[in-house]
């Protein structure tokens, strides 16, 4: 875009309006863009409301610009939280995790020794201190390790994206739903210009962001892109009780749970995303995932399951994410990548500066959408 577009007011259609779009989308109208953003739902209400939505850099050690990547994510919350406020949305309990058996906890300890020498915030506690100090309703053996990150924290991403639209829209945002994308026009040199929409509309732009999570692949094909995506189905479950009984999110053996607002657990395993393409129904999906957590926290065993979704992750090929301007269409800016939750407001202001600014600089190389060519 660079400096002359922000003089006249560029104009942004960011498609997405789950966690990475809308931050980018409210970081460009701060930034004096005008910014229309476009879902083909409701903000907040696809994968991000069915994330488990857990703040963290413990999980990403993989590749060490990755990892230093979510811990920018993580600081980047606690700088919103202290904007916009934290109430209703953000919840920096911590987080633990443990294994219930010799080969899984051996990782989890060489885990947290890789991570105390990246300079994390971790603790390796017992079982039986864990139940003292903080999670009293735990089955959790007394001597069994447990990582507890204190820094850690969980977020209710759709009332994050409401407060987020609110403040966009304030700051002059439009906001197109129920409508998707059909088509993105480009002009000399494959320069993007317009988009169309599927109620009719047609939308002059200098710009378009690709935040549509799980669709990202399609609104690239849109601009003749591929953009390969990993399929990654996420099964979730909301469990209601009289009364919650943890305070932060975990990582039990075969189960993770986390609160999710008052009389309200979440629930999700990867064991039980592993089920979802073998044609197992839902309610069998559930009601091991509640056995599950039954067993960490047996006053679990008696809620009742109120609602689950499958959700679709947006995982880019190789598993990192793909974020910023794809030089061969010129205006046109991806925003895709799993871990939306911890990452969408550190991505979502250096992907905003780029688009208005022109610079690359803030997001690692290896993270650029041109690597996929």
């Amino acid at each position: 875009m660079g400096v002359e577009g922000v003089r006249r007011r560029a104009r942004v259609a960011v498609i997405g309006v789950g966690m990475l779009g809308v931050c980018v989308g409210w970081n460009l109208a701060r930034l004096g863009a005008e910014v229309v953003l476009v879902d083909a739902g409701r903000p907040g209400e696809g994968v991000t409301d069915w994330s488990f939505s857990w703040v963290n850099a413990a999980n990403k050690t993989a590749r060490r610009s990755y990892f230093e990547l979510n811990v920018a994510g993580m600081a980047e919350h606690r700088n919103l939280a202290a904007d916009i406020g934290p109430d209703g949305w953000w919840f920096p309990s911590g987080h633990l995790r443990w294994a219930d058996d010799p080969a899984g906890q051996e990782n989890l300890l060489n885990s947290a020794a890789l991570l105390a020498g990246w300079g994390y915030t971790v603790e390796v506690c017992t079982g039986a201190e864990v139940r003292r100090r903080l999670e009293p309703a735990l089955t959790v053996p007394d001597s069994t390790p447990v990582l507890y990150c204190a820094d850690e924290a969980w977020v209710h991403g759709r009332r994050l994206v409401g407060r987020l639209v609110r403040r966009a829209v304030a700051a002059g945002a439009e906001l197109r739903t129920g409508t998707r994308v059909r088509a993105i026009g480009t002009g000399p040199g494959r320069t993007v210009r317009t988009v169309t929409l599927s109620d009719g509309s047609r939308l002059d732009v200098d710009a378009v962001v690709n935040a549509a999570g799980p669709d990202a692949a399609d609104v690239a094909g849109l601009v003749a892109r591929h953009l390969p995506m990993r399929r990654e189905p996420g099964f979730v479950a909301r469990i209601d009780c009289a009364r919650v009984p943890v305070h932060r999110a975990m990582h039990a053996p075969h189960v993770e749970l986390r609160p999710d607002g008052p009389g309200t657990v979440l629930l999700h395993s990867r064991e039980i995303d592993a089920l979802v393409d073998t044609g197992a129904q839902p309610a069998e999906l559930a009601r091991l995932l509640h056995t599950s957590a039954g067993h960490v926290v047996a006053e679990l065993g008696t809620a009742r399951v109120a609602r689950t979704r499958v959700a679709h992750r947006p995982v880019p090929g190789d598993g990192f994410p793909s974020v910023g301007a794809v030089p061969s269409v010129p205006g046109y800016y991806e925003a895709v990548t799993h871990s939306g939750i911890t990452l969408g407001p550190v991505i979502g202001r250096l992907l905003a500066a780029e688009v208005l600014g022109g610079k690359r600089a803030g997001m690692p190389a290896d993270f650029r959408p041109e690597r996929f060519t």
